[in-house]
């Protein structure tokens, strides 16, 4: 066996198998993949193998159709069959709820250029003549959606790999992974040591003791799961081995079913999981299955056998009860692992035979040049941190399991994994009222109710409970004096007598002088927005970046990886700084009173930053709003916190001081027409798209200069602007599409009711030619057509008057 290696991938499933492939055929030839039993051991093997395209993500979904796209290809190259039937498939809606998502789902193919369209539930039935059309509203058609064969697809991998010159060993345990001060690993086997310069975890059931052998702890877990095949089926037999049965998903139901030889095949996510071996997969596990408990499904049977009456007559040929990997949101975590050097995963991938193929591809991409062809942001290693504990991983890869077909609405947080992280004000605020989501394990407030018996809503997709609530909220923003907590900002902390010169170059903005701050977009080497940071000077040598609180850790092994090897240390302060920002025309009387500092308004300027005193306790002060108007951010150590609440409530109670949240924050940015990270701004977009080339400072060199420069000459190819929508019961939230004159020109990327103007906004992305202001479009909503309007500026203070004094 070979002694060094490019790349070693630890794990012969489908998904392992993808990345070789993936980087085999792009020129990586020095690459290995080990497994220490036979390929498809695990999961890969009992998979049921039905495909389709539809994702809660739109990148997912495009990597998905890329998948199925991809099959022919390598069965071509392998010369071995994957058993792929394309019969398509469609997604049954049996009330209207559900219908309402089928037609979210329609919206977002529609800009993303996949074949999906409703067809009648008599055109359903007739495709499907097993299934009873009585049960249903609507159905949704897709042409991708089909079947293949696990293992087929899985060798087939593995082979195409191995013509483009990659090699796969099995019955080769990896016993040990160690690290060598040059960064490369030592895979040990029991048939030898291979140096590799990269390895990749791909080990499925074994992902967790995979880690373990690295010192990484990775927050997914193996779940039971059944689904049955049945006898021949009459109906079937009758279609002869010329046509085909179509796949299907029944939402409501939680059924997915497709044909199996002359029967049925029929699975279902039972409403109460079953985690399989929390402590740790059984080394001596493989091609095996677990015994079956058909009584932990008997309810969706039982529903089953009245929507496909022909199933309660089939006798059961085969139960099938295997484990699954999967992770706390149901995603696959992907990716090189934060605070590890060319340690790389691809676990949680419980959907391999839909995704295996646009993971192998992303992996492959971001190995080699640097980052992957598009956003995987959903799939991101790094969006879970220190906080996604293996227990906590169990609790929320249930519910994920749980829920599998069961709706997430725009407005819904789920209750398992909860209080994981809490600032001291938590139950302070909760007592006010406060009605909570969570972000990146830390808890923080959407809306605040009348008290804690007032404190819910229902999940929906028009507007809300909260909205008359959040109304009150922005007016006090907006004519008074708002709080909100921002212990859930990210704080990066730089040091040292090389860190200007550092800075200047991983940032395209302007760097500060000391004592001010700056916006400033952070870009890839290819060009596209890596993050839009507020980088403060607090001397000469100390700066502080403050950002998205989800990507702290994706930030973090972006600076991590680009730290020189002396004079600028760099650390993750997130956790170390809680705090409060407050804003509107009494936020400056409000802070006045809480510190010795002068703050007046020609004293200290917006953009001003300083270490100083505020209600009695060390803070770290900014004057600087995420809500248009006049605003300071105080940043405080934890311990301080509560009496910096107790300070600014007391000072700021005959001012109208009032509390608000993340809802509220929306609107108020909508107003002012700014975007946020992971919605309006991705690696999807580029400076110039999303606006943020106005805080380039191009007379010096940054990352991705030479992209955005020849941007700049040629001009971007869409733009993110702002719309008005004609809409009295509802707004858009995300993903929805614009179309003009009949035909799909872009997607919203974030949106909701701005409550101080009363209008329906949204911000999304059009071509050029279409960003025209005062050009006429519409938005899809729940399948409904909405005239908007594509604005040319802010819709509240459009100068910036207010937030500047």
């Amino acid at each position: 066996m070979e002694t060094h290696a490019k790349v070693v991938v630890i794990g012969g499933g489908v998904v392992g198998c993808s990345i070789l492939f993936h980087l085999a055929k792009f020129g990586w030839k020095d690459v290995i993949l080990l497994d220490k039993n036979e390929l498809t051991s695990g999961s890969s093997w009992h998979a049921a193998g039905q495909i389709h395209t539809i994702s809660s993500d739109p990148n997912i979904s495009r990597l998905q159709g890329y998948t199925i796209d991809l099959y022919k290809e390598i069965e071509e190259t392998s010369g071995h069959s994957i058993g792929m039937h394309a019969t398509g498939g469609f997604y049954l809606a049996s009330n209207k709820t559900w219908y309402d998502y089928l037609k979210r789902e329609r919206s977002k193919a529609r800009y993303m250029g996949l074949n999906q369209e409703f067809i009648s539930v008599k055109e359903a039935a007739e495709r499907h003549p097993l299934i009873d059309p009585k049960h249903y509203l609507a159905a949704l058609w897709d042409d991708a959606d089909g079947d293949v064969d696990p293992s087929g697809v899985t060798y087939a991998f593995a082979k195409a790999a191995r013509v483009h010159g990659a090699k796969f060993y099995t019955h080769t345990p990896v016993i040990e992974t160690n690290q060598r001060t040059d960064g490369s690993w030592d895979v040990v086997t029991p048939e030898g040591t291979i140096n590799a310069e990269m390895i990749v975890n791909c080990g499925g059931l074994w992902a967790r003791e995979v880690g373990h052998l690295a010192g990484v702890d990775l927050p997914v877990q193996p779940m039971e799961h059944h689904y049955l095949i049945t006898e021949a089926i009459p109906e079937v037999v009758a279609l002869g081995s010329e046509k085909r049965l179509p796949a299907g998903i029944d939402y409501e139901g939680n059924i997915y079913f497709r044909q199996e030889r002359q029967g049925l095949l029929l699975g279902t996510y039972e409403p109460t999981s079953t985690p399989w071996k929390i402590c740790g997969t059984p080394a001596d596990f493989g091609h095996d299955l677990l015994p079956p408990d058909l009584d932990r499904i008997a309810d969706r049977l039982s529903m089953s056998f009245e929507r496909i009456p022909a199933l309660a007559e089939a006798g059961i040929k085969d139960v099938i009860n295997g484990p699954f990997t999967f992770g706390p949101d149901g995603n696959p975590m992907i990716g090189p692992v934060p605070g590890m050097k060319n340690y790389w995963v691809a676990v949680g991938v419980m959907a391999g035979f839909c995704q295996g193929g646009g993971v192998g591809l992303t992996m492959a991409e971001w190995m080699m040049d640097g980052e992957p062809s598009i956003d995987v942001w959903a799939m991101d290693v790094a969006r879970f941190g220190e906080f996604a504990t293996p227990g906590w991983g169990t609790i929320k890869s249930s519910e994920n399991y749980e829920r599998r077909f069961v709706m997430t609405f725009p407005n819904e947080t789920l209750p398992k994994g909860r209080k994981q992280k809490t600032t001291s004000l938590y139950d302070r605020l909760t007592a006010k009222g406060a009605v909570w989501a969570q972000g990146f394990g830390l808890e923080n407030v959407l809306w605040f109710a009348d008290g804690p018996e007032d404190a819910h809503e229902e999940p929906t997709f028009q507007r809300s409970r909260a909205h008359d609530y959040v109304a009150r909220e922005v007016k006090a923003v907006r004519e008074k004096v708002g709080g909100i907590e921002i212990a859930n900002f990210a704080k990066h902390e730089f040091k040292g007598p090389g860190v200007r010169d550092f800075l200047n170059y991983v940032l395209a903005g302007r760097i500060p002088k000391v004592g001010r701050m700056n916006l400033t977009p952070m870009l890839t080497h290819k060009g596209r927005l890596y993050g839009d940071l507020t980088v403060a000077c607090l001397a000469e040598e100390h700066f502080m970046l403050f950002g998205s609180g989800v990507m702290q850790d994706a930030h973090r092994r972006w600076f991590e990886n680009l730290l020189p090897e002396q004079g600028v240390s760099y650390e993750n302060r997130s956790d170390d700084y809680h705090g409060i920002a407050i804003s509107g025309p009494n936020s400056q009387e409000l802070l006045q009173r809480i510190t010795r500092d002068d703050v007046a308004l020609g004293a200290f300027l917006f953009r001003d930053i300083r270490q100083t005193y505020v209600g009695d306790v060390p803070v770290i002060l900014s004057r600087i709003s995420f809500s248009g108007e006049l605003g300071y951010e105080i940043y405080c150590k934890p311990q301080y916190l509560l009496k910096l609440t107790e300070s600014i409530e007391e000072a700021g109670a005959d001012l109208g001081y009032r509390w608000y949240g993340a809802r509220t924050l929306l609107a108020l940015r909508l107003e002012k027409q700014w975007g946020v990270w992971t919605l309006d701004f991705r690696p999807d977009f580029t400076a110039a798209e999303s606006g943020m080339d106005a805080f380039i400072k191009w007379d010096k060199d940054f990352i991705g200069k030479a992209a955005a420069e020849t941007e700049r000459k040629n001009g971007p190819k869409k733009k993110l602007l702002t719309l008005t929508i004609d809409s009295e019961k509802i707004d858009v939230s995300n993903d929805e599409a614009i179309l003009k004159d009949g035909e799909t020109i872009g997607y919203i990327s974030s949106g909701g009711y701005a409550h101080y103007v009363q209008k329906s906004v949204a911000l999304g992305y059009v071509p050029t030619e279409f960003s025209t202001p005062g050009t006429k479009v519409q938005v899809e909503i729940i399948g409904e057509m909405y005239d908007a309007e594509i604005q040319d500026e802010p819709i509240y203070d459009p100068e910036g008057k207010k937030m500047r004094g």
